[in-house]
């Protein structure tokens, strides 16, 4: 088993991988870290000196979520394994989990409106509904 802490580049980033090792840690479970390039747009949520194209390899995608995640993991941890997918995150953050029978998941989560999130869905809320495992909402700081 193993704990499967997904990340997006963004500001809470780090914060989410170091629950995922504090998770991984209690457990003695090692700590896969997973992201997910859905595409053009998330281009520049990442990281917008990586020069990503739009359609990425997996080959590609396992490149950005290494660099990315260098970058989150630093003055966390060195001891992760870096996934990268491609797609709909919700999907593949959920296919990856049942893939390496996971523990836990951990996914960070933003405070939104209702109609925000009927608008445009969730990736925390679709996780946190489908999956076959516990799974830990890591809430952006600026919102608690």
């Amino acid at each position: 088993m193993v704990v499967v802490t997904a990340i997006d580049g963004e500001d809470g980033s780090s914060r989410v991988l170091s629950e995922g090792w504090a998770l991984a840690n209690r457990f003695d479970e090692p700590l896969h870290a997973i992201l997910v390039y859905e595409g053009p747009s998330h281009r520049e949520l990442i990281n917008k000196s990586l020069n990503v194209e739009d359609s990425v390899t997996p080959e590609r995608a396992q490149e950005i979520a290494e660099r990315v995640l260098a970058d989150v993991a630093e003055g966390v941890t060195d001891e992760y394994e870096a996934v990268g997918r491609t797609g709909e995150a919700p999907a593949e953050i959920l296919e990856y989990a049942e893939e390496v029978d996971a523990r836990y998941i951990v996914v960070g989560g933003r405070s939104r409106s209702p109609v925000g999130k009927a608008l445009f869905g969730s990736v925390t809320q679709s996780v946190l509904l489908d999956a076959s495992c516990p799974v830990l909402a890591v809430m952006d700081e600026r919102e608690a």
